[in-house]
């Protein structure tokens, strides 16, 4: 079996660990429209968008990345900040309760179809957040993959430059950094007096990331790449790129770099503070914990031990076609597809990705039409970087998409095409463009399911072996092995969190598989320790779509049609699957 590294998702929103939104207080009374003046929907609209403007606006990175031009949705001043991070959990729960009383306000029979389905969404959304309010100490900023150490300086990289303004804007921001990383300290500086710090093997590694920018000096990418972005804009006289490029320079060397040292010094001065590495179960009620992150990142309702059984059922599933398809065939799949171009045309990026986008016509609705720039990591930043990542586009501009790959892991051939299939058509950059599209509320392009997103993606890189130039035999073969791999991992995630599994049970765990190298399962089982339930949400998402497309093939029979399906999931757009399920089995 091989063991290759799972996709992990980019996040381009630069959230602080709780839910931002700031409310207006509004009395129940006060969301209903007057007599004779406007509609229960049209009330209901306004008091999205009002969110919508709220929250976006509360954080420069996301409403950049969100909106091109903030002005079309009322948008007209904001604040330049990160946000903060908050430990008031009280402070928390009162406003997501209070933004729930409001939401509760509408009556429900009496919105559109759409609008019941933001309902639906948003008040699952907030429901997690009460849940999650409690559990505000034990959610971690600074993963290894997904820590926003890692996370921020790509954000800054490939934050666009329009106009003279944003490159203000940007500057300005950059200025923002030691404040931003004083709230993320304090925050960690409560978690270590609660017991809740990383353990010294994530925070080395973490503190090893920090480290390795700031040593960058002169050849900081957030130099280079700025550089680039000033001078691709016509509209700015060479002395104003030359100033420009002088003040980044000093922003950088004088807010950005001692924030990171700072950061760094914390870091010093807490390491030995955290627990053991081991699952988050070792916590003061961290099964709950992990009970509710389960339920966050998947966006399952399954409790535990259902889920357990749903990915033991898949993996038997999995590894009795692999048993059956090895006796058929003696050549592994990987080296059949290592000696042969795996499409007719250009077997490179840029040609794997119009290759998807062309073929999943066949199965899937029309793409949107857009363009797709595939970029590299930056070398400096590949130990601690996914193997590959989407930056999705402003949701007013969703022309423009950017696919990342990591040369770090292995990228090419068959694990190429699939990741180009998971980040690209008809992953990521599919789904993202083709809600986009639909112009539904823009609340909903913030309320993030984990679980769906992911999960959609996987079942788009499983679907993606089938249409290479591979034999059937071969491209089955290698997508049971692709998708009992990630069962492993996602089975792993509960071992280790939920049920307490040390280094050694997880080395018999995968032992049992064939898998017996000790330095690859200590990779996996740290990689699992420092991010709880992150492998969970794509197996189990993408294990979720398999059971609802069941479901949907056996209710219509032989009217069920794959392209069909595949709308209706997509139609839903990023929810709980309890709630697509019950708009796309109509039940």
């Amino acid at each position: 079996m091989n063991l290759s590294s799972s996709k992990s998702a980019f996040k381009r929103r630069l959230l602080p660990v709780v839910l931002s939104f700031v409310c207006i207080f509004v009395s129940l009374t006060g969301c209903l429209p007057a007599p004779g003046k406007e509609t229960v929907n049209d009330s209901f609209d306004k008091f999205t968008l009002s969110l919508f403007q709220q929250e976006v606006s509360s954080n420069t990175i996301n409403l950049h990345y969100t909106l091109r031009t903030p002005s079309e949705y009322g948008i007209l001043d904001s604040p330049v900040t990160y946000g903060s991070y908050t430990t008031d959990s009280v402070s928390v729960m009162a406003t997501v309760e209070n933004c729930q009383a409001a939401l509760e306000a509408f009556p429900y029979n009496s919105l559109t179809e759409e609008n019941q389905l933001t309902y639906d969404v948003l008040y699952e959304y907030l429901s997690l957040a009460k849940e999650g309010a409690k559990y505000l100490l034990y959610d971690e900023p600074l993963s290894p993959i997904t820590g926003i150490q890692a996370q921020l300086p790509v954000l800054l990289a490939e934050y666009r430059f329009y106009d003279a303004k944003d490159v203000e804007t940007y500057l300005s921001l950059i200025q923002t950094t030691p404040e931003y990383f004083a709230s993320l300290i304090d925050f960690e500086r409560e978690k270590s007096k609660k017991g809740l710090f990383l353990s010294d093997d994530v925070a080395d590694s973490v503190l090893e990331q920090c480290k390795s920018f700031v040593s960058l000096g002169n050849e900081n990418y957030l130099l280079t790449t700025f550089e680039e972005r000033v001078n691709a804009l016509d509209t700015l006289s060479a002395e104003e790129k030359a100033s420009y490029i002088k003040q980044n320079k000093n922003v950088i060397e004088n807010f950005m770099l001692p924030a990171y040292e700072t950061l760094i010094n914390a870091l010093n001065e807490l390491r030995r503070t955290g627990g053991d590495t081991a699952g988050v179960c070792s916590l003061p009620d961290g099964k709950k914990y992990y009970e509710y992150v389960a339920k966050r990142e998947t966006g399952s309702s399954r409790s535990i031990p259902e889920l357990k059984k749903l990915i033991q059922k898949q993996m038997s599933y999995d590894a009795s076609a692999i048993s059956s398809l090895l006796k058929e065939t003696k050549k592994k799949t990987q080296e059949t597809a290592a000696a042969q171009g795996l499409i007719s045309g250009d077997n490179s990026p840029d040609g794997f990705l119009k290759d998807l986008e062309e073929k999943i016509c066949i199965s899937f609705p029309d793409p949107p039409d857009v363009a797709a720039d595939i970029k590299y990591v930056p070398k400096v930043m590949e130990p601690y970087l996914s193997p590959a990542f989407y930056l999705t586009p402003c949701i007013d501009s969703a022309s423009e998409n950017v696919i990342y790959i990591n040369r770090a892991h292995t990228m090419e051939n068959l694990n190429l095409y699939t990741t180009l299939a998971h980040e690209g058509y008809p992953g990521h950059l599919y789904q993202t463009t083709y809600f986009t599209q639909k112009k539904l509320a823009p609340l909903r392009s913030l309320l993030s399911f984990g679980g769906y997103t992911e999960g959609w993606a996987t079942y788009a890189e499983m679907c993606s072996y089938y249409l290479t130039s591979l034999k059937k035999s071969d491209a089955m073969l290698a997508q049971k092995n692709g998708s009992l791999i990630l069962g492993l991992y996602a089975f792993a995630d509960i071992g280790i969190h939920y049920d307490g599994w040390t280094l050694e049970d997880t080395l018999s765990f995968f032992s049992g598989y064939g898998i017996k190298d000790k330095n690859t399962v200590t990779d996996i089982y740290e990689l699992i320790v420092s991010d709880p339930g992150n492998y969970l949400k794509y197996y189990i998402g993408y294990v979720e779509i398999l059971e609802l497309k069941k479901q949907a093939a056996k209710k219509e029979g032989k009217q069920f049609s794959q392209e069909e399906f595949h709308r209706a999931v997509l139609d839903v757009g990023p929810a709980p699957f309890d709630i697509v399920r019950k708009y796309v089995l109509k039940e």
